[in-house]
């Protein structure tokens, strides 16, 4: 109960600073920016050949369900990497900064237990976070067009193709994406919490989060690395796209989270040792 208790402290802490919020506004700004692009007749034309090209009823697919996906298909690593970093670097490092850590470790009360409780606060943020975006946008887009419809999905990259005529059904494979985007964005919280960890400013933790992995994109996509796709953070974070086809490849789909998690762990052990040698007292 006493980790419960910490944790619900944590929670309160993280959502009292008004940093946490921004991410929440910038995305809705954004959901209302690509609900007015989708109204557009252009947008809709394109989309109209797109659906009839793959055999496709428009009136069907061109639904509030595929508008949400886009949505997250479209934003959530770019622009949400951006307040996950920001969040996770900023939750040690800043009390560092601020000095609450020597009053902190007045009480009774081991490094690692300190660090678990921030790690959890910072994965319920990063999950619950990826919900709101779903959510609010699936909110907007039946304003937009209404509930009904089946939901569309095509990611040519990650060579994904599938099509749910039924509501239920595809409402249900977008909640089980949202929920593997959710796991897969925890990688970019964790590697900004390790170096939260370390003796650095938190816009630095940031900065250097973001930098490693925008690097590890962009190197992605070099075509003489392309047989070496998998071996790169952000398509292994991409693989919750696995979550959205009509057959789900368990296979797939559990090695990459495998790897992810690993990678998770790891990066909070580093962290962990980093903080455990650091010296708050002097």
């Amino acid at each position: 109960m006493s980790f419960l208790a910490q944790l619900n402290g944590e929670m309160r802490k993280l959502f009292a600073r008004p940093r946490t919020y921004i991410g929440y506004i910038a995305f809705l700004a954004m959901e209302i920016l690509i609900l007015v692009v989708y109204k557009l007749d252009r947008t809709q034309a394109y989309t109209r050949k797109q659906l009839q090209n793959n055999g496709l009823e428009f009136d069907t697919y061109y639904s509030s369900l595929s508008i949400t996906f886009t949505i997250m298909l479209l934003s959530m690593f770019v622009l949400g990497s951006v307040f996950f970093a920001l969040v996770a670097g900023d939750i040690v490092a800043k009390e560092n900064e601020d000095g609450n850590l020597r009053l902190i470790f007045a009480r009774p009360i081991t490094r690692l237990r300190l660090l678990l409780v921030k790690y959890a606060a910072v994965c319920l943020y990063t999950v619950s976070f990826v919900f709101f975006v779903g959510i609010s946008g699936y909110v907007m887009a039946v304003l937009a067009v209404g509930w009904e419809g089946g939901l569309f999905v095509m990611e040519p990259k990650m060579k994904v193709f599938a099509a749910y005529p039924e509501w239920a059904e595809g409402a249900s494979r977008l909640a089980l994406g949202a929920l593997g985007i959710g796991f897969s964005m925890i990688t970019i919280s964790s590697i900004a919490f390790m170096f939260s960890c370390f003796k650095m400013k938190p816009a630095a933790a940031t900065i250097v989060t973001l930098s490693i992995l925008f690097v590890d994109m962009i190197l992605q996509n070099f075509p003489f690395f392309r047989p070496y796709e998998e071996w790169f953070v952000t398509w292994r974070m991409s693989a919750w796209l696995f979550l959205m086809e009509n057959y789900l490849p368990w296979a797939k789909v559990l090695e990459s989270f495998a790897f992810l998690l690993g990678l998770n762990a790891t990066v909070f052990v580093i962290g962990w040792l980093s903080f455990q040698s650091r010296d708050f007292k002097t």
